[in-house]
């Protein structure tokens, strides 16, 4: 099997990633506590059209809407026995739509977390998790997507879990992590313990980073964290649209079009090689991303004054780490032109 991803990497110096799933489906009435999966054979035409936005502003990958599609996830909404059918029928849409794009698409296969906290301080057992999230994959793969994408995990058991469930898939992998307490996943992990984990994997991901986590301030931090360890992994960041905040009674994300190309740029030039946004960040923001990213020249990367001069204060004094700047260190191997 080609991998169309490791192919546009090889022959792309960055790719532009998509931006939010659930912002977007609110925005055309998505109800809180629906189920997204549910509108991949309910509403057919809405999950194309929230497709369709990513690539018509110029993405050149874009996540599946199956987000919550494990069982586990699915129970919730007593559509535990869907699991294939959601992740396949989601799939096939972005398939259609990837097919159809005018330029090069990578559909990646969407798989959040399960919701579950694992042995031993919770009750899901690693065979189980890795159960689910094979399950998962299957009905992705038979959907048509080129590479499998795990996002917002906090647990390092639950990424090494759906490590070796996407082995048994039998597809390339990426993954990313979310970094929303001071600098660390909710379950502790920092940025040096991220890229020791996935440098130790059997089946390690294509690329891996951040997603989500607070505002766009602290991603970048965390992408500095991941390259000052040396990785030659190509990283991810999908940075929140700025900070949520309570509008008119509807969450409202702040970050402007013109924050978000200046983010995609800064952290092009952090070291980051798949750029996208997560929260609140619309077709527009993606625009500007993709205008930003095209147009404006490589630079160094960015001191942690100049992050937060751009994109606004971090949320934390620490990175996590216990060190106040996050400098990298020289990268091994040649930077593509």
């Amino acid at each position: 099997m080609t991998n169309k991803l490791q192919s546009m990497l090889d022959s792309h110096d960055v790719l532009l990633a998509d931006g939010a799933t659930g912002t977007n489906l609110f925005n055309m009435g998505l109800m809180s506590g629906e189920a997204p999966e549910l509108w991949n054979v309910d509403q057919p035409g809405k999950i194309t059209a929230l497709y369709k936005g990513a690539v018509d502003a110029g993405s050149d990958l874009f996540l599946t809407n199956t987000f919550g599609g494990t069982a586990a996830r699915l129970k919730l909404h007593d559509a535990q026995n869907r699991v294939r059918e959601l992740s396949r029928v989601g799939a096939e849409l972005a398939r259609e739509v990837a097919d159809k794009a005018e330029h090069p698409v990578v559909v990646a296969g969407s798989v959040g977390p399960t919701g579950e906290i694992m042995e031993p301080v919770g009750t899901l057992s690693h065979a189980l998790a890795v159960e689910m999230f094979h399950e998962q994959a299957d009905g992705l793969k038979e959907g048509g997507v080129d590479v499998l994408w795990l996002e917002t995990i906090s647990a390092p058991e639950e990424y090494r879990a759906a490590a070796e469930a996407f082995a048994l898939a039998g597809l390339p992998w990426c993954g990313t992590m979310s970094f929303d307490t001071a600098g660390r996943t909710m379950m502790g992990v920092t940025s040096a313990d991220m890229v020791s984990m996935v440098d130790g994997l059997d089946n390690g991901p294509i690329g891996f980073g951040a997603n989500c986590g607070t505002g766009a301030s602290d991603l970048l931090r965390t992408v500095l964290g991941f390259v000052a360890q040396g990785t030659e992994r190509p990283i991810i960041a999908k940075g929140n649209a700025g900070i949520p905040k309570f509008v008119d009674g509807h969450i409202h994300y702040d970050g402007t079009p013109a924050l978000m190309g200046d983010y995609a740029v800064m952290a092009r030039d952090c070291g980051a090689r798949i750029i996208g946004g997560c929260c609140g960040t619309m077709p527009e923001h993606l625009r500007h991303m993709r205008e930003a990213l095209d147009s404006r020249p490589r630079g160094e990367a960015p001191t942690l004054d100049q992050i937060t001069a751009s994109l606004g204060a971090f949320s934390s004094a620490s990175d996590g780490t216990g060190d106040s700047e996050a400098k990298p260190r020289a990268r091994r191997g040649r930077r593509r032109a």
